[in-house]
């Protein structure tokens, strides 16, 4: 199987919590400027082998390698700064405060006193909001309360806050989950602005029909191992969904 040239690599990960194990010797990869799907039932792993490589946990054993050197993460605030975004489901956004203010929460831009530069992050924001993520509606604004917007456009606001912070890889975790049709359309877009714009992405879901569209390879993790990894030209959607439902059936790949 031929691969672009390596971001992030994870070798032998293995991860228990107390007694009970989780992954077991997970070799994963994510190519520069590639989607990788990364798919599975609920409890297959995925969540926990995404907090290892951002720093949420530790692995038990097993190295993470990423633009060509070994790196121990301690930490989200680590992983971001080595250029690694997630962008969670809608929650993760601030409801009652603006656009501008949940798109530089934390990292806010201040002058050399500390104090804010308001103008800047809207205007940052509004740049943001309509060169790279598409927002023409003129009933948004950099003012506008996230709580006005659909689903769909909250999880536009997040990658669209990864790309500001130029992150190279940036982590989709269930990101269409409670959307509707027109918003899950609306946020595969997003994801191949995010390829057109030269970053790699890893989306997570169970949702085969949501990733297939987009992805360029297909990872199945199941009961924490790697069950199996499929370019997009090797395999067809219904082939996929096939041998996934076979996997979880009988804990065997077709």
């Amino acid at each position: 199987m031929t691969e672009p040239s390596v971001l992030l690599q994870t070798e032998k990960i293995n991860k228990s919590f107390g007694h009970v194990k989780v992954l077991y010797d997970v070799d994963f990869s994510v190519g520069t400027n590639e989607i990788v799907a990364l798919v599975g039932d609920n409890g297959a792993g995925k969540s926990t082998l995404i907090k290892i490589i951002t720093g949420v946990h530790k692995a038990s054993s097993g190295e993470i390698i990423y633009k060509g050197k070994i790196i121990t993460m301690h930490s989200v605030k680590q992983s971001r700064k080595l250029g690694i975004e997630t962008v969670y489901q809608e929650r993760a956004l601030a409801d009652l405060q603006t656009m501008w203010r949940n798109m530089f929460a934390g990292r806010e831009i201040t002058d050399a006193l500390g104090f804010l530069k308001i103008r800047q992050q809207k205007q940052e924001t509004e740049n943001l909001l309509r060169s790279h993520i598409g927002f023409t509606s003129k009933a948004i604004t950099v003012d506008s309360e996230v709580l006005q917007l659909s689903g769909g456009e909250k999880q536009g606001i997040a990658i669209g806050r990864a790309l500001y912070f130029n992150a190279d890889l940036i982590i989709l975790d269930e990101p269409t989950m409670g959307l509707s049709l027109s918003e899950t359309k609306k946020l595969l877009d997003f994801v191949l602005e995010i390829k057109a714009q030269g970053k790699s992405v890893i989306f997570i879901s169970h949702n085969i029909y949501h990733v297939y569209s987009v992805s360029d390879r297909f990872v199945i993790l199941d009961r924490g191992r790697i069950a199996g990894q499929f370019l997009k030209n090797e395999i067809t959607q219904d082939e996929l969904i096939e041998k996934m439902i076979h996997l979880n059936k009988t804990g065997k790949l077709l």
